[in-house]
């Protein structure tokens, strides 16, 4: 008697085991919701590039303006082309008129050749936004104007859409250029200052005294 009660109570105990086992498989675990960084960071907004003054001239408004170049050696008045390389041109009209290049040097001379400037780190004096504003480049506009004496061209490296600040002027021809840089204005006047600065004694086309610009100026073309 006593052994048929054992099996019956082991029988009702294995039931109940393999029950709650089975159960136990099939009932999936609750999700624990992940836990929320605490004062998350948004990802912020790249700023936009400040407004400057001739961001949205036309190419008649921009025609009319010419550039006049005080440098210690004299006065050099250019000439721009927007028709050819509006977005060279106004770029270039905006580094003046926003002071960029004031107390610049011509910091590469190439006897015969060029002179060139524009490298806002001759500046005798830098900001941050200076700074910032000399990384920021522009897209290439090689055009139909000829590279030759007196024109006025934007230099770059040899990665695409890289010009930034720096110009250059020819002091004689230089047909491998065409097409290939943005020739954007001419010196109308001020060509002898040009040469003098062409002549100046350099080592590995650097100046050993590079000839500062004192100031550059946005002016009227019918001023010249």
């Amino acid at each position: 008697m006593d052994a048929m009660v054992r099996t019956i109570i082991l029988f009702f105990f294995c039931i109940a085991f393999f029950s709650i086992r089975g159960f136990s498989q099939e009932t999936a675990p609750t999700p624990v919701p992940e836990a929320k960084k605490a004062n998350a960071r948004p990802t912020p907004t790249p700023e936009p590039p400040p407004v400057e003054p001739f961001d949205k001239a036309d190419v008649k408004t921009m025609a009319a303006q010419c550039v006049e170049l005080d440098t210690e050696k004299g006065l050099i008045d250019i000439e721009l082309y927007p028709e050819m390389a509006p977005e060279t041109v106004r770029n270039f009209l905006n580094l003046v008129a926003i002071g960029a290049y004031d107390t610049t040097t011509f910091s590469r001379v190439v006897p015969g050749f060029v002179i060139q400037g524009g490298s806002l780190a001759t500046r005798e004096s830098a900001t941050a936004a200076l700074v910032k504003r000399a990384r920021r480049t522009i897209p290439d506009e090689p055009n139909k104007v000829l590279h030759e004496r007196s024109v006025v061209s934007m230099a770059r490296s040899d990665e695409p859409n890289s010009a930034s600040t720096h110009f250059f002027i020819l002091v004689d021809a230089a047909p491998l250029l065409d097409g290939k840089f943005a020739a954007f204005g001419r010196v109308t006047k001020g060509m002898d200052i040009v040469d003098v600065i062409n002549k100046v004694p350099v080592v590995d086309e650097k100046p050993e005294k590079p000839v500062r610009l004192k100031k550059a100026s946005v002016v009227a073309c019918t001023a010249f």
